[in-house]
C-alpha cells in the first residue's frame, strides 16, 4: 500500500500532535523516525498538519468558544511555537523543513493554485519537506477551507500525489460510528464512492478536532478522483507510519482513475464552485461520451458566477456528475438555458459560445 508510492501526503489530527495544549514531542519524534525511513526508500513526503489553535489559546483570557478573531490570534500565537517543534525535532533527523500556510484563495484563483503547486515542486527537488497548515490567521470564514482533511487533498491534488494519509484518533472507516454502536462494521478496503458510503460517513461522526468522518470522506473523494489513494488510520500510538507500513490496521480508499493533470485537478476541486447547473438525462448522457455541455441540456441554474468560474454539473436528481469552467457569467446563461444554437444568436448575436461549458474545460466526476 505504501510500498509502491512514490509521493506520499501525510495529514496529522490536531487530537494526535497536542495533549492538554501542549505539542506531544515524544510521538512528533517518533514520526520524524518514520519519515527518515520513508525518504531512505526514496519517498516524497509533504505533511499536512493541525494544532496551532489548539496550542495559542493557552496564551489567551478565553479558552472555550473562541470566536473567529480569538481563533486568528491562537493561530498567530500557536503556529510559532508549532513550526519551531517541528524544525527543532526534524532537525535533529536531518530533516530540512519549510513551512506553506493556505487558503481557499490560493486553489480558486488559477495564478495563485499555480503558485502554490510550484513552491511544493521546488520545495521537493530541494530536499525540504513542506510543512502545510491553513493560514488561519487572515482567513476569514469566506476564505477558510475548515479541515485539515480537505486541505491535504487539495495539496494531493496540486502535488499530484500518490497517496493520501489521515492520520486522526479512529483507526478506519465504519458503517457507524463505533463509540456508540457495538455492532459498527469496520470496512477495510472502499474502491467506490457512492450515496451508500456517504451515509454511512454521516453515521460515524468523531467528535474531536474540525474534522470527522464526513470530512475525511470529503477528502478520500477530492484525492479519489485526482487518482490518489487514501488511507484513513490511528495516529495514537508513537511510530504511527512505522506501524501502518508493517500493516496495521487500517481504511484504504482504493482510486481506479488515472492521474489527473494540473489544470484538471484545478478544475475538479470543487472548493473552487461558485455555482450550479442542473442538467437533463440527455445532457448527461453527452457528457459521458466525451461531449462539451450545450445550453440546451441545462434545465436549471443555482448561484452567482462570472465567466470563468468554475461550477458544478448535477443531475436532475443532485447527483454530481462533473464540474467545468463556464463559458458564460451567471446572467447571461440564465438567458440561454434549454436553447439551440439559432436561439442563442437570436439574444446575443453571431458572436457566441456555442457551449456553456467546453470538454476541455471540463471534468467528469
Amino acid at each position: 500500500m505504501i510500498k509502491n508510492k512514490k509521493r506520499i501526503i501525510i495529514k496529522i489530527g490536531s487530537n494526535l500532535l497536542i495533549e492538554n495544549n501542549n505539542i506531544r514531542k515524544d510521538w512528533l519524534e517518533t514520526l520524524a523516525k518514520d519519515i527518515v525511513s520513508l525518504k531512505k526508500s526514496g519517498k516524497e513526503i509533504i505533511i499536512v498538519t493541525s494544532g496551532a489553535i489548539g496550542i495559542g489559546k493557552k496564551s489567551l483570557k478565553n479558552k472555550k468558544g473562541l470566536t473567529l478573531k480569538e481563533k486568528q490570534a491562537a493561530c498567530a500565537i500557536g503556529q510559532i511555537e508549532l513550526m519551531h517543534s517541528y524544525q527543532e525535532i526534524f532537525a535533529k533527523n536531518n530533516l530540512k523543513i519549510g513551512q506553506v500556510l493556505l487558503t481557499s484563495l490560493d486553489s480558486s484563483d488559477r495564478g495563485a493554485y499555480l503558485n502554490a503547486k510550484n513552491t511544493f515542486l521546488t520545495l521537493i527537488k530541494n530536499d525540504v519537506i513542506a510543512i502545510v497548515n491553513e493560514n488561519d490567521t487572515v482567513a476569514t470564514e469566506e476564505i477558510r477551507i475548515g479541515d485539515n482533511d480537505r486541505l491535504a487533498a487539495r495539496v494531493c491534488q496540486m502535488v499530484e500525489a500518490d497517496l493520501l494519509i489521515l492520520l486522526s484518533d479512529i483507526d478506519g472507516f465504519y458503517d457507524k460510528n463505533p463509540k456508540i454502536n457495538k455492532d459498527a462494521k469496520f470496512i477495510d478496503l472502499i474502491e467506490k464512492i457512492d450515496k451508500k458510503i456517504e451515509n454511512m460517513a454521516s453515521n460515524s461522526i468523531s467528535e474531536v478536532g474540525t474534522g470527522g468522518m464526513i470530512t475525511k470522506l470529503k477528502a478520500a473523494k477530492m484525492a479519489f478522483n485526482a487518482g490518489c489513494d487514501t488511507v484513513i488510520a490511528s495516529g495514537k500510538e508513537n511510530h504511527a507510519i512505522q506501524k501502518l507500513i508493517e500493516g496495521g490496521k487500517h481504511s484504504l480508499f482504493k482510486s481506479n482513475k488515472k492521474k489527473i493533470k494540473s489544470k484538471k485537478a484545478w478544475i475538479i476541486d470543487d472548493f473552487n464552485a461558485k455555482g450550479e447547473l442542473i442538467i437533463n438525462e440527455c445532457a448527461v448522457v453527452a457528457l459521458k461520451k466525451n461531449s462539451s455541455l450545450l445550453p440546451v441540456g441545462v434545465v436549471k441554474i443555482k448561484g452567482r458566477f462570472e465567466e470563468g468560474d468554475n461550477i458544478l454539473i448535477k443531475d436532475e436528481k443532485n447527483n454530481h456528475i462533473a464540474t467545468g469552467i463556464s463559458a458564460y457569467s451567471s446572467g447571461n446563461a440564465k438567458l440561454i438555458i434549454g436553447k439551440n444554437t439559432s436561439q442563442i444568436k437570436e439574444i446575443f448575436g453571431q458572436k457566441i459560445k456555442e457551449e456553456l461549458v467546453h470538454k476541455n474545460n471540463l471534468v467528469i466526476i
